[in-house]
């Protein structure tokens, strides 16, 4: 994995680059997310690495419906170089760039149960303080927690879940 992503840095850098350069990175994020489902697809997968697939039929198969050229001559280039298949990773290197480019901590809320809207709200107010930045919010339901949250927002995790304090009594109770 960790060969992937060192191989797809420099592409997603580049990509990166030409999007915000064209002021089109929601677009380019757009594209990528297709393009980066299509090349996870392990049908996909074993097609992609097939010696007669050709430049031009790659491209048509990864890029979405309205992607630009500059997207498309990007997708040419990776296809030159057999670098299709690092597409997923690519593509959430784009998502990174794209994210710290325009200030926004992603966060992932894994909760025991759906949240209200009102405490999703707080807890994005909270994150938002506490990061300065826009918080985006994707919500997760792992009822194995038992209750409360686990708040996963890139380097910080806050574990506030049931089920790891458990854990942590029953250590300590051990020791």
């Amino acid at each position: 994995m960790s060969q992937a992503l060192t191989l797809a840095r420099p592409y997603a850098r580049a990509a990166f680059a030409i999007a915000r350069e064209a002021g089109a990175a929601a677009q380019w994020s757009g594209a990528f997310g297709f393009a980066a489902r299509v090349a996870a697809d392990p049908r996909v997968q074993s097609l992609l690495g097939h010696p007669q697939l050709g430049r031009g039929d790659a491209v048509m198969l990864l890029s979405p419906e309205g992607a630009s050229d500059a997207f498309g001559n990007f997708l040419s280039v990776l296809a030159e170089n057999r670098r299709l298949a690092l597409l997923p990773e690519i593509a959430g290197l784009f998502e990174e760039l794209r994210a710290e480019a325009e200030r926004i901590v992603k966060a992932r809320v894994t909760s025991a149960t759906t949240l209200p809207a009102t405490e999703l709200d707080s807890i994005k107010a909270a994150l938002k303080r506490r990061f300065g930045r826009d918080v985006e919010i994707e919500t997760a339901v792992d009822e194995s927690l038992i209750g409360g949250a686990v708040i996963d927002a890139g380097d910080v995790v806050i574990d506030g879940s049931l089920k790891s304090k458990l854990a942590r009594l029953q250590s300590a109770l051990a020791h």
